[in-house]
């Protein structure tokens, strides 16, 4: 980040005590700087300014939502129509990703689809015949609801030609993400609640500039089904226990083998640096690039957060958790959660 030393500035570095020190020459200018010290070494003179002043973490605008995916484990629903626009209540599944989203501040989605995936282009676009008619009909309300849609977020599309892996997904938006932080939500983990998961990484990003990812208890017999972390101390008071920093990740390990019972829980706060990780990263077995393998190099390198998400995930990846979320969500809706409520107490169960 530029200083405003003017024409003529010597190098910098950073000192043992953890400031950036400005070499000044006896010609040079810097009479905008703000500087907290001056000291001569060897005949040569250095400013002294704070290190958090010329390494404040970028804002955060951008997000990667993978749905490039063929949705094998909702077949035959996902024959002809995309995983990420089945509906849960009255909204398919990757609106409520995509609201997400825009309650944490994101600005500009990327979405990452595949062959066959249309819908999620035509969903999230105008529908000026749509509108209309609702309009002539008198439902200005619902002609509103579907404008809005449209209108919450800038979108971005790119295609993964192949089913190559989640990391390989992310790697594919890399040009449009350009060299900044971004997040990466998975479009079948809900995460409702009025601090989204996306947010609270946010907030950790841009107060350390680490990336961070989200992780939740599950029970230890359920590892094999998850991502797992193992973590130490990331003493940093400001998040308390909640915050962890990461040695290391493994992918599905059983109950005996897991160093944790705190899962990756589908959202993600990640420097560009991770592409590089990205780039290195071996294919694995279908010649998929993990992205948990990159992660891992990132967590070695740069270093990555573990953060504890304080609310209720849904997991609708799998036809149960896809019933357990309707059924939750159905109970919060304000227009007949009660009647719903009502209706499964009269089941004989």
């Amino acid at each position: 980040m530029g200083l405003g030393l003017g024409r003529g500035s010597g190098k910098s570095r950073i000192d043992a005590k953890g400031h950036k020190v400005q070499r000044i020459g006896p010609k040079h200018r810097y009479s905008g700087i703000t500087w907290i010290d001056m000291r001569w070494e060897r005949h040569v003179r250095w400013l002294v300014v704070d290190k958090f002043m010329t390494e404040k973490p970028q804002r955060v605008r951008k997000a990667v939502l993978p749905a490039a995916g063929l949705g094998t484990r909702f077949l035959p629903a996902t024959k002809a129509q995309p995983k990420e626009m089945l509906a849960v209540v009255d909204k398919p599944l990757i609106q409520y990703v995509v609201e997400e989203c825009v309650a944490s501040g994101i600005e500009n989605i990327i979405i990452v689809t595949g062959r066959g995936k249309n819908a999620i282009e035509d969903h999230f676009d105008s529908s000026p015949e749509l509108e209309n008619f609702l309009e002539s009909k008198g439902k200005s309300d619902l002609a509103k609801l579907v404008r809005n849609i449209g209108n919450m977020v800038h979108f971005s599309y790119t295609r993964q030609k192949e089913p190559l892996g989640l990391g390989h997904a992310v790697l594919v938006a890399r040009d449009l993400v350009g060299h900044e932080p971004f997040a990466v939500l998975l479009g079948d983990v809900i995460i409702p609640g009025a601090r989204p998961a996306t947010r609270q990484l946010v907030e950790v990003f841009e107060a350390t500039g680490k990336g961070a990812i989200t992780v939740e208890e599950v029970p230890r017999e359920r590892t094999g089904l998850y991502g797992i972390v193992a973590v130490e101390p990331a003493e940093d008071s400001r998040w308390g226990k909640r915050l962890m920093k990461i040695r290391d990740l493994i992918e599905k390990p059983s109950p005996t083998e897991a160093p944790s019972n705190l899962a990756v829980t589908g959202r993600y706060l990640l420097p560009p640096e991770v592409f590089d990780c990205l780039e290195r990263t071996k294919p694995g077995r279908g010649g998929e690039i993990q992205l948990t393998d990159a992660l891992r190099l990132l967590a070695k390198e740069s270093g990555l957060y573990a953060h504890v998400y304080d609310g209720k995930s849904y997991d609708a990846g799998d036809k149960l958790g896809f019933l357990k979320a309707t059924v939750e969500i159905g109970l919060e809706n304000q227009e007949f959660g009660g009647d719903f409520r009502e209706y499964l107490r009269s089941l004989k169960l």
